[in-house]
């Protein structure tokens, strides 16, 4: 392919999430690939959240505990099954994270295990008091390699509709879009609580 001027033309594709308007409920996203948990992910993570739970940490008194070997902490669970669905569904599309529901974490994850997560789309709506963003409501389940379920948690995000979304730092805004600041940024108005990911 050739532009008008003669020189080859690439075809550009951004890493993106979904706008509000492509979430479809019911459709359940698999998100690959996996992630192999190792002992030093267990450790890592739990000292960097000031997590000193002898359950994640001492080998030698978890073998005298009921699972009979440390466990993985259950918030590295919970934070890589949302992380492992940032890119698919997002990925510069959310405006932030509203909140988690229905936390659980039915069956232990293990160093060595493999952590799958899929999410499905349970609902969304357009947000009452904040044009052109709307509510998706996610429910993120975790299974380890056997398929059993490790991890469950709902999620609320508040997301861009496609043509509300401001523009990027470079200036561009989405194909279509407007480039309007959002609500936030106008003298007066709050930011939602939460955060993003």
């Amino acid at each position: 392919m050739t532009t008008t001027d003669g020189a080859e033309a690439t075809r550009t594709v951004e890493q993106r999430g979904l706008w509000f308007d492509e979430f479809v409920e019911g459709t359940r996203y698999l998100h690959r690939p996996g992630r192999t948990v190792t002992e030093a992910d267990n450790v890592l993570f739990s000292t960097l959240t000031m997590n000193p739970q002898a359950l994640h940490l001492d080998a030698a008194w978890s073998a005298r505990q009921p699972f009979g070997q440390r466990l993985v902490n259950s918030m590295f669970t919970l934070a890589t099954m949302v992380g492992m669905s940032v890119a698919q569904l997002t990925q510069g599309t959310i405006v932030a994270n509203l909140g988690l529901t229905e936390v659980s974490f039915p069956h232990p994850l293990y160093h060595g295990d493999t952590l799958y997560c899929e999410t499905v789309v349970l609902s969304k709506r357009l947000s009452k008091s904040r044009p052109g963003q709307g509510i998706v409501t996610l429910e993120h389940i975790g299974r380890n390699q056997y398929g059993v379920v490790v991890g469950r948690a709902v999620r609320s995000v508040l997301m861009w509709l496609k043509d509300h979304a401001p523009a990027d730092a470079s200036g561009a805004s989405p194909a279509g879009g407007s480039g309007a600041p959002s609500a936030a940024a106008e003298p007066g108005a709050s930011p939602p609580g939460g955060s993003g990911s």
